[in-house]
């Protein structure tokens, strides 16, 4: 597990501090070990405080490509633990090894996280974690990940996505991602998954649950999969494939009141575990 504990850049706060607490979740330890791994903990060391934010998170993003690169070196399977899923574009970096032609990325979240600096009103940098992936926005800084790589949109199967204001619908319907929208059914998802090549990444933001799951973050949705189909998603990806790399995000501790979020991540980063081991 790479523990990449970061919220805007800084750590152990808001889903930075949910990926810290699920990396040093002994329940999940325990499962994974039952899945017959040894699971060990690298945790990316932060920033230096005192740069701008854009300049932090990319050097966030340098160490977390160089970290999962020496993890596929030695034969590890590395399951990411993030804040936040602009980590996503180093994860895929240092698991492909610089090469993406023939690399898919499954993206299961309520968000499209296709925004761009132009039409981005939020300023958050997580909501150009897809753009980031898929080389449509900060090119030059996206160029100096280690093993950067830029995986084309046609490439990319986005699940459950549902929580869009009118602009981001809209980028939606002009992607040529393969959409499997809202709560999502097994045949639906398999469908936008088939069309992936066979290396995958594995991209899991927590608030892809319904709400009626639990509420994983501040930005949790209604409306989306539950829990079944998420596994079933997973299963499918690895099914047809290689998964080269996974990652959980987005976990912010106090919106998950009655620990219902935590649960379910056991539950996904085990399965991820289970089939992770059996196409070792």
């Amino acid at each position: 597990m790479i523990c990449w504990p970061f919220d805007r850049g800084t750590p152990d706060v808001g889903m930075g501090a949910g990926a810290a607490l699920l990396a040093a979740d002994a329940e999940l330890h325990a499962r994974l070990e039952d899945a017959g791994w040894a699971p060990t903990v690298q945790r990316v060391i932060a920033a230096d405080p005192d740069t701008g934010e854009v300049a932090r998170i990319f050097d966030l993003l340098r160490g977390l490509a160089t970290d999962v690169r020496a993890a596929r070196a030695r034969g590890a399977f590395p399951l990411v633990l993030a804040g936040g899923c602009i980590s996503a574009a180093a994860t895929v970096a240092g698991a492909a090894g610089g090469d993406a032609a023939d690399v898919g990325a499954v993206w299961l979240d309520a968000h499209a996280d296709l925004d761009t600096p132009d039409d981005n009103l939020s300023g958050s940098m997580d909501v150009m974690a897809l753009s980031l992936l898929t080389g449509g926005v900060w090119g030059a800084a996206h160029a100096t990940i280690p093993g950067a790589v830029v995986v084309g949109e046609e490439r990319v199967a986005l699940l459950g996505v549902r929580d869009l204001a009118p602009y981001q619908r809209d980028r939606v319907q002009r992607s040529s991602a393969h959409v499997a929208p809202a709560a999502f059914d097994a045949e639906a998802s398999a469908w936008a998954i088939a069309h992936l090549p066979r290396r995958r990444y594995l991209h899991v933001d927590l608030d892809v649950l319904d709400t009626s799951v639990g509420h994983a973050n501040r930005h949790a949705a209604p409306g989306g999969p539950a829990l079944d189909a998420v596994l079933a998603a997973i299963d499918d990806t690895f099914a047809g494939g290689e998964v080269i790399a996974a990652a959980l995000t987005a976990y912010e501790p106090p919106s998950d009141r009655d620990g219902s979020i935590l649960a379910a991540a056991r539950t996904i980063a085990t399965h991820i575990g289970l089939r992770a081991r059996e196409q070792t």
